[in-house]
């Protein structure tokens, strides 16, 4: 099963793949869902809470650090040749910005936990190349723009590209 969506997970993130510029598609697709991902150098999960917004990320069973709390998903996985990846949405209730993303990078030294980031949508396209991880969301502030958010595995870059005429 894991083998199975991984597949699917790298063919979606073929496809999503583009440069400076962006079309949005008609209809956003749904993001894939999982409360746990097991890698060559560990397993992340979830660990789901009888309170809605107090779910925690582990890795291999044990709290991230910084915690990261609330209603939390994997929503893409990556497995890449020195390391493994997943994107987590963090739900925090909030209704300002409900919905902020977090890269989780697994390699042999461990784990790495980027910063929090997101336009504050569900409607997402990602890609990974060996060196970069990419997020596109509507800008909330121009309709007809595409926020884009690169991460290298220490710094997130945020971009507005322009949507294809």
């Amino acid at each position: 099963m894991h083998v199975l969506l991984r597949q699917l997970l790298f063919i979606v993130a073929l496809l999503c793949a583009s440069n400076a510029t962006a079309s949005a598609p008609a209809n956003w697709p749904v993001s894939p869902s999982q409360l746990e991902l097991a890698t060559t150098y560990g397993t992340i999960s979830i660990d789901t809470s009888e309170y809605v917004y107090e779910s925690r990320l582990l890795i291999n069973g044990y709290e991230v650090d910084p915690t990261v709390r609330g209603r939390l998903n994997i929503d893409y996985a990556f497995n890449l040749p020195a390391s493994g990846a997943a994107l987590v949405s963090v739900d925090t209730g909030n209704d300002v910005c409900p919905i902020s993303y977090r890269w989780v990078i697994l390699d042999k030294a461990g784990y790495t936990l980027s910063p929090s980031f997101g336009s504050c949508s569900g409607q997402i396209l990602v890609s990974a190349t060996r060196t970069q991880f990419t997020l596109k969301t509507p800008s909330p502030e121009k309709p007809d723009k595409i926020d884009v958010y690169t991460y290298d595995g220490k710094t997130i870059i945020h971009t507005v590209a322009s949507l294809k005429p």
